[in-house]
């Protein structure tokens, strides 16, 4: 029988520090009620000046390791949006600090898809026979990244990381992921970009006195987004349903990634499946990009929403544009 990447740990992680609706309209033209009505968002963490991307991910992946009930893994996977550095690579002093020296470790910069394409990344190392165990990790901290005088893009987003650790196994045992299905659209890359910083435009070819250039700041276009995020995730879990030999009725959960609960609600409406069998947390964490679907298993473990047995469909729609959509059995595991 082929091997099969399982899912054998979890665990999550916000900064403490919350900012509310209420905190934003002090220094933003908006409102409390006009971030809800529009997002679903009520407030969100942001990490203190000097925590870093990797700071948050070292956090959930320890409790990922501890949930999964072991320490050892032979990769590590970082999605993010937000490294630490534009070089080196995330990852690899993440396995440093979490002790796991000398295992291969890379990340992914998918941006809100990043979680889905570093698990199918993943699943795909086990299936080769090149690891038996992978640590994957979604973490970032957008909020070094936003135009504090843009309410567009700063009430929407905040920061956090969650990890899981998937193992070798049979497609037929609980958690064991059942397929995937992953897309791009680079003609459509400006819809969410952060202009400067890399070779295109270099941080230093924009760079004036004092002020911090505003192509250095996280860019959304908002409408062609939503429309984008919808028809994609939709049609990607369909794909991924089919591979799984599944009907949308017969998904138990739907937790797409948290970018705004009426893109959530409408990708369940085009699946034909109820909206209160969707997942939600941004309301409480905003959208955490690479980090939000791990942050949603864990918020639904938690509250004893999702419990073993129980169908469960992953979709996400990022930057890029990506895409990408898996299915699992949720297995028996306590979530750190």
């Amino acid at each position: 029988m082929s091997r099969a990447a399982v899912l054998a740990g979890l665990g999550t992680y916000v900064p403490p520090r919350v900012v509310t609706n209420d905190d934003l309209s002090r220094t933003l033209d908006t409102s409390d009620e006009w971030i809800r009505s529009r997002t679903g968002i009520t407030q969100r963490h942001w990490a203190d000046p000097g925590t870093a991307t990797g700071d948050l991910a070292v956090e959930a992946g320890e409790r990922a390791l501890k949930s999964a009930g072991a320490g050892d893994v032979d990769l590590v996977v970082v999605a993010t949006t937000t490294p630490d550095h534009p070089c080196p690579a995330t990852a690899p002093d993440v396995a440093h600090r979490l002790g796991l020296n000398s295992v291969a470790a890379y990340d992914i910069a998918a941006v809100c898809s990043g979680f889905v394409y570093a698990m199918a990344s993943a699943a795909g190392a086990i299936a080769a026979g090149i690891a038996e165990r992978v640590l994957v990790i979604g973490a970032e901290t957008y909020s070094t990244i936003l135009n504090p005088e843009d309410r567009a893009t700063s009430v929407i987003f905040g920061d956090g990381a969650g990890a899981v650790v998937l193992r070798a196994g049979e497609l037929s045992e609980p958690g064991a992921l059942l397929g995937h299905d992953l897309g791009s659209d680079g003609s459509l890359k400006d819809l969410i970009i952060v202009p400067a910083g890399g070779s295109r435009q270099p941080a230093g070819a924009v760079a004036s006195s004092g002020a911090r250039p505003a192509e250095t700041y996280f860019h959304m276009d908002g409408k062609p987004v939503f429309r984008h995020a919808v028809t994609r995730m939709a049609a990607s879990s369909q794909a991924v349903l089919d591979r799984a030999g599944w009907v949308p009725e017969s998904v138990d959960w739907f937790v797409g990634h948290q970018a705004n609960v009426r893109i959530l609600h409408a990708v369940a409406d085009q699946l034909g499946m109820a909206r209160n069998r969707t997942v939600v947390n941004l309301d409480r964490v905003g959208n955490t990009s690479a980090a939000s679907i791990p942050l949603a298993l864990g918020d639904a473990v938690s509250r004893g929403v999702l419990t073993p047995g129980d169908r469960v469909l992953l979709s996400a729609f990022g930057g890029g544009l990506t895409w990408g959509s898996t299915a699992l059995v949720w297995p028996e595991i306590v979530a750190g």
